[in-house]
């Protein structure tokens, strides 16, 4: 009888699909399987989901005890939260608030959480990921009033700001005979810390203590401090010239984040750092050798599509101008990209420039002029010129595109190229970048690639490689997520060779998800993270560029959950 009356549910969900798409947004997750989303929305549960909120108590809504009430947020902030946002008032997926929501039916709800829809909404009932009893809480959960997490302003900041090693106590020239510019830095997402790994020797230099699931390294533009960045907003300047490298500096620009960058114009070099936060929605320019916040920003504003307000616009990807006094700042929801000019703080000239919705990650095309910028609800690349601070082309993509930094190389046919891979579907899309020698390809689509499926996190290539490498971490199939694709530049036509990272690696057991293509300095290795669970075994795997043959594997009891890798001398010059 459950069974007949669980069908017969379903169904009514099936028949009015159109309503129930509201609540998922069609443009931005994967359609070949919802477990990729799931995937995608439980690599690293929000850092809020710990954090007390105020509980409203909503006449309207069903009961639910305290108890309960912290149990679906915690939920909530693990599964759901990335993609409804923190108020949920809609980010990637659509609105889930009270206006919306009880004029729903509870068994509306629960048959929309348990079994997903064609849209992207995953299907965490039948999933396996939450119980029929979570489904109830959930669908109860979102009929409540949204809890609220406390604001972050200065004196949050400053509280929390350290200086371990003042300015004129560090070293006056390198103290070590690390080869810095070939070293990586490896995160260790789940156990909160970073490995420094010598790429000559394939030795771990240190571990050092981070903030939590760790989601970029970067280089300040003299290549001596990295800045290392937590979900949970946390920053530590590592001063690479120490006899021991290690942090010197640390503060929380907020409860969670996901970018900071270093200011690299002539004249500015390592002068400013800057960190975006998911909660609050704002961003902080940082005196760049101690951290000490200077100026706050918030991001709260208007739309570029509908012109509407919206009260939690997440800072995603930053890059630093190499033209001017500038950074680039990703505000994801309202879709605008903000030109920060840093020549004077206390007069900040801020030039908003309209994109596209969501704004994620993305990187320079080959002459760092242009922002290659995925809005990746959207489907689209905006092109976003940092020498002139406006918007070129907004260029129709595959789905979901997800191209961390993106890889540049020369097209045979096209000249030079930025490309992307996508969650979403198996493309791999080729961007034409030279307007000068190539105004017919400039900003258009001139090649699509078909790779090993959707799922793809990250494409990588160096200026001294004919190969470029395409991950497909979250694919649902473990034979995809478990390899590499890799083409070759020169013979694009010929297809992908799949090379069985994962098998290579020689681990046991567990999912033994590929992540992140890294070169070393020369361009003549690539390094692969293989992404375990936090109590199983992980590794990295070394592949001859040349010959795609193994060279190394790197193993540590202490290489827990590696995931992203980044070499001192290619993030500092941003090579990719």
């Amino acid at each position: 009888m459950k069974e007949r009356y669980n069908n017969l549910l379903r169904l009514a969900v099936l028949a009015t699909l159109p309503l129930a798409i509201q609540f998922a947004n069609a443009d931005a997750t994967p359609q070949h399987d919802d477990k990729v989303m799931a995937e995608y929305q439980t690599a690293g549960g929000s850092p809020l989901e710990s954090v007390p909120m105020h509980q409203d108590i909503n006449p309207k809504a069903p009961k639910m005890s305290h108890d309960e009430f912290e149990k679906a947020k915690k939920i909530f902030f693990e599964r759901c939260a990335g993609c409804h946002g923190v108020l949920r008032k809609g980010a990637t997926g659509k609105p889930l608030t009270p206006d919306i929501t009880l004029d729903k039916s509870l068994e509306y709800l629960k048959a929309f959480i348990k079994y997903g829809s064609p849209a992207g909404m995953p299907n965490w009932g039948t999933a396996g990921i939450l119980t029929d009893d979570e489904v109830d809480l959930m669908a109860r959960y979102v009929q409540q009033t949204p809890p609220a997490p406390p604001e972050f302003g200065m004196p949050e900041m400053m509280a929390s700001w350290k200086v371990t090693v003042p300015v004129d106590k560090r070293p006056k020239k390198k103290m070590n005979n690390l080869n810095l510019e070939n070293l990586f830095s490896v995160t260790l997402r789940d156990a909160g810390e970073i490995a420094l790994i010598d790429g000559d020797s394939k030795k771990i230099v240190s571990i050092l203590n981070t903030g939590y699931a760790v989601h970029i390294s970067r280089m300040s533009a003299s290549g001596r401090y990295m800045f290392v960045i937590g979900r949970d907003a946390k920053i530590n300047l590592i001063d690479l010239w120490m006899e021991h490298p290690d942090t010197v500096a640390e503060i929380k620009i907020g409860m969670e984040a996901r970018s900071v960058e270093s200011s690299k114009f002539k004249g500015y070099e390592d002068k400013y750092a800057i960190a975006g936060a998911y909660w609050p929605p704002q961003f902080v320019i940082m005196d760049g050798d101690t951290l000490k916040p200077r100026k706050i920003v918030s991001t709260r504003g208007m739309t570029v599509d509908k012109q509407v307000y919206h009260p939690e616009p997440r800072v995603a990807a930053i890059v630093s101008s190499h033209f001017n006094p500038e950074f680039y700042v990703n505000v994801k929801e309202t879709g605008q990209v903000y030109a920060v000019n840093y020549e004077d703080l206390n007069n900040l000239k801020i030039k908003m420039i309209d994109a596209a919705p969501f704004l994620h990650d993305g990187g320079f095309e080959s002459t760092h002029r242009y922002f290659m910028d995925a809005a990746n609800a959207s489907n689209k690349i905006a092109v976003i010129d940092t020498k002139e601070g406006k918007l070129t082309k907004l260029v129709e993509v595959g789905k979901t595109p997800h191209p961390g930094r993106g890889a540049n190389f020369i097209d045979p046919e096209f000249g030079p190229v930025w490309a992307t891979g996508h969650l979403g579907d198996e493309k791999i899309t080729l961007i034409g970048t030279d307007p000068l020698k190539h105004p017919k390809q400039a900003w258009k689509v001139v090649r699509t690639l078909k790779g090993q499926g959707g799922g793809s996190l990250f494409l990588k290539t160096h200026p001294k490689s004919r190969n470029l490498w395409v991950d497909t971490t979250l694919n649902p199939d473990p034979k995809i997520s478990q390899s590499i694709a890799v083409w070759d530049i020169n013979n694009m036509n010929k297809g992908y060779e799949a090379l069985p990272i994962g098998e290579w690696a020689g681990l046991k057991d567990g999912p033994k998800r590929v992540v992140e293509p890294e070169y070393n300095k020369a361009g003549d290795e690539v390094w692969f993270s293989v992404w375990n669970g936090k109590d199983q075994e992980s590794a990295i795997v070394v592949v001859d560029d040349k010959t795609r043959k193994l060279k190394a594997v790197i193993k540590d009891k202490r290489l827990v959950t590696p995931t992203g890798k980044f070499n001192v001398y290619n993030t500092q010059h941003d090579i990719y």
